[in-house]
């Protein structure tokens, strides 16, 4: 018995924030929502879909996501395209500590949860190659 693989994550917003975490995350941040069961809609929150792995948006009014170390990094193929997205939002970038083989960065998204950009250096060599 092993474990496969990571199924899906979870993040929380308040309360009051499902429109405007949809609007960023639908829209500003690209990403894909699917249905959630029936049985839980009641919940409130909303689903998401990343190739083969679902994030879950779940509400949750009592905790101070700023002080949280949890998060979720996106890889991606275009890191400093994503720099310029993520400022453009006036959100405020947070460089990371180097990690062998990545550039990356941190933000918090607007409801505090602290999320990760990443990018293997591989890609970043092949792309400064091809131009």
């Amino acid at each position: 018995m092993t474990i496969q693989r990571i199924h899906h994550v979870q993040i929380t917003i308040p309360s009051d924030a499902v429109d405007q975490a949809r609007q960023f995350y639908l829209q500003q941040l690209g990403l894909t929502e699917i249905a959630k069961p029936a049985s839980l809609q009641h919940r409130g929150g909303f689903w998401m879909q990343l190739g083969d792995m679902q994030i879950h948006v779940g509400i949750e009014d009592t905790i101070d996501r700023y002080q949280y170390k949890g998060h979720i990094a996106y890889q991606v193929n275009d890191l400093e395209v994503w720099r310029s997205k993520i400022r453009s939002y006036d959100l405020e970038i947070l460089e990371s500590i180097a990690i062998e083989g990545y550039e990356r960065f941190e933000f918090r998204d607007p409801f505090g949860n602290r999320i990760e950009i990443i990018q293997t250096l591989s890609e970043i060599d092949d792309d400064q190659s091809s131009k």
